[in-house]
């Protein structure tokens, strides 16, 4: 009897940024397309719209994880922005559980939005974690 993996199971990602890995995280959104559509209309033929593409835009990516060792090379990444914007690429790998890769995206021209550490708040107790968001121009092999 075949075993089939279960779609459902836990999983994580991991953030690779011109193939220096940024660590892992427990979170993602925001991996999304959009075509922008314009309609024209045919002269002489009333009963038909065409639907043209024109534009493709991205959304913001959110990556979210407790803090790790690895917040620091996020950090590096942020603060190389301010001496000069290079666009690398990146890849994002959703992984199992027994780290086997159920998916993955590459991303064009990748750079770092925002950035949000942990709330410290010895009343609060709970985990400290970091929330990462970057921008692309699109999706590569």
């Amino acid at each position: 009897m075949s075993r089939e993996l279960d779609p459902g199971s836990t999983i994580f990602f991991t953030l690779t940024i011109d193939g220096e890995s940024l660590g892992f995280f427990n979170g993602c959104e925001g991996l999304s397309s959009q075509v922008e559509i314009e309609q024209r209309q045919e002269g002489g033929n009333n009963g038909f719209v065409w639907q043209l593409p024109s534009r493709v835009t991205f959304s913001t990516i959110r990556l979210t994880r407790p803090l790790t060792p690895d917040t620091t090379k996020v950090a590096k990444w942020i603060s190389s922005v301010t001496t000069g914007v290079t666009r690398p690429t990146a890849q994002i790998a959703a992984l199992r559980a027994d780290g086997s890769e159920v998916a993955k995206w590459g991303l064009i021209d990748v750079l770092p939005v925002s950035w949000q550490g942990p709330s410290l708040d010895p009343a609060n107790p709970g985990v400290a974690t970091e929330v990462l968001e970057i921008t692309h121009h699109g999706f590569t092999d």
